[in-house]
This record gives structure tokens, C-alpha cells and sequence, in this order.
């Protein structure tokens, strides 16, 4: 069985998910693949310990402290590829980014290949089901474009602007599918 409970952000209403002991995901109201991966309704349930335990994550986060994901049990839910691609996502820094392309390089060596396709690893980031623990916003285009977030741009831009990212050498893509 799956719950969720909800929860105010500075980036809009929050949606958590649990298999009842492990945090399944994280979701900004209106997110792409709002829910996905999880594979019967969830019944809200405000009392589980790793709700508590997230939000108060999810506090000291946008208080500015940098609180790690390790500190909480992940079972985002996904096949090999994409587990691999958010773990690799879990290891960029806080205040960091890292380009489609270097993730795509990283994701190839992990999986001894000789090369990844960079619109693989972006549709791995895209469904990454526990946003901001999870940090899918740290990716950006090799040309510095904020190219894709499935909660929206302009909440990657408040998340990477929280992290103290030195924002003047990105834009926002004026067309294309990625916005």
C-alpha cells in the first residue's frame, strides 16, 4: 500500500509518497509525471514517520542548511537505467550543476559503454519521482540553457537560486520541447 501527505514550499504545494517505511517520491503540484511510478492510489496518511522526518528535511532545506538525502530512505520506483541515472543525480553537490552531457558521460562509464545518449539520461532525469531530495533541477544545458524541469523553469530557477547558483550564465529556452 501507498500514501501521501502534503505540505506548503516556497516552490508551491508539495506532494510526498511512501510505501509506509521509504520515501517513494516528491511532488511540486502540477509536475510531468505527477505520481508516476507508483502503481496503486495512495491514501493520505499525515502520520508516518518518514513523512515527518522529510518535511522536516524539506525545512532546513529551504532555511538554506544543506541537509543530505542520505539522512532519508529513498525507494523511488523506476527501472535500472533511471535508478542509475538518480543516484548519479544524488551525487551532485548542493550549489552545483552538471551538464545533459557530462551526466550522459558518467552514466556511460558507470554502465561500461562507450558512449549514452544525452536525451536518455534526460528522460531518466525527467522522471525522477522525488524532486529536490533527488536533485534533477542541478542539470542544465551543455550551452547553459535551464533547458527542462518537470515542475517548471521558473522553480528551477528558485531552487538553484536558493542553492546560491551564480545564475548569470544561464537562460531560459525561448522554444523547443524542453520548456
Amino acid at each position: 500500500m501507498y500514501y501521501s501527505t502534503e505540505c506548503e514550499s516556497p516552490v508551491g504545494r508539495l506532494t510526498l509518497g511512501s510505501d509506509g517505511k521509504n520515501l517513494a517520491g516528491v511532488w511540486i503540484e502540477g509536475q510531468k509525471y505527477f505520481g508516476a511510478g507508483i502503481p496503486e492510489p495512495m491514501m493520505p496518511n499525515d502520520s508516518l514517520p518518514i513523512f515527518k522526518q522529510t518535511k522536516d528535511w524539506l525545512e532546513r532545506y529551504f532555511a538554506g542548511k544543506k541537509p543530505s538525502a542520505s539522512e532519508l530512505s529513498l525507494a523511488p520506483i523506476g527501472g535500472k537505467f533511471r535508478q542509475e541515472v538518480w543516484k548519479l543525480l544524488s551525487e551532485i553537490p548542493y550549489g552545483e550543476v552538471i551538464t545533459y552531457g557530462e551526466l550522459a558521460k558518467k552514466i556511460a562509464v558507470k554502465l561500461e559503454r562507450m558512449s549514452m545518449s544525452s536525451q536518455a539520461v534526460g528522460g531518466a532525469v525527467g522522471h525522477n519521482p522525488i524532486s529536490i531530495l533527488i536533485p534533477c533541477h542541478r542539470v542544465v544545458g551543455t550551452n547553459g540553457s535551464l533547458t527542462g524541469y518537470a515542475g517548471g523553469l521558473e522553480k528551477k530557477i528558485k531552487l538553484l537560486t536558493l542553492e546560491g547558483v551564480d545564475m548569470s550564465r544561464f537562460f531560459v529556452p525561448q522554444k523547443g520541447t524542453a520548456l
